[in-house]
């Protein structure tokens, strides 16, 4: 069964983000709880700098929860959003995850894209 491998869910608020995401490059998956309480995936992506500015980017858009997770590396990172990409398909995610700015030689772990 596919994983996210992240932290949360948590209702996708200023506060809650100020309160447990770091200023640092990471992944976030942004959705919705079910009835049973299982969290459904609506987008993944990461940020390379600042997830927790990245975050905020979603605050008017309509989506309801988070889950993130910080990354060591901006690779670490990417092969991440690929991975939840491929595993979850989200509905809002219209194209492959792009490479990092200067990183062309990365290779998506999945795809080899």
């Amino acid at each position: 069964m596919a994983t996210l491998n992240m932290d949360g869910s948590y209702a996708l608020t200023e506060e809650n983000i100020n309160t447990y995401v770091f200023e640092s490059m990471g992944n976030y998956a942004l959705g919705y709880t079910d009835e049973n309480n299982t969290f459904c995936v609506q987008y993944v992506g990461r940020s390379d700098t600042n997830l927790n500015g990245r975050l905020k980017d979603y605050l008017d858009g309509g989506f309801k929860r988070f889950k993130f997770s910080h990354a060591k590396s901006i690779k670490e990172a990417y092969s991440k959003e690929c991975k939840n990409y491929h595993d979850f398909n989200p509905d809002f995610n219209e194209i492959h995850p792009r490479k990092p700015d200067g990183l062309d030689f990365l290779q998506c772990p999945v795809c080899g894209q």
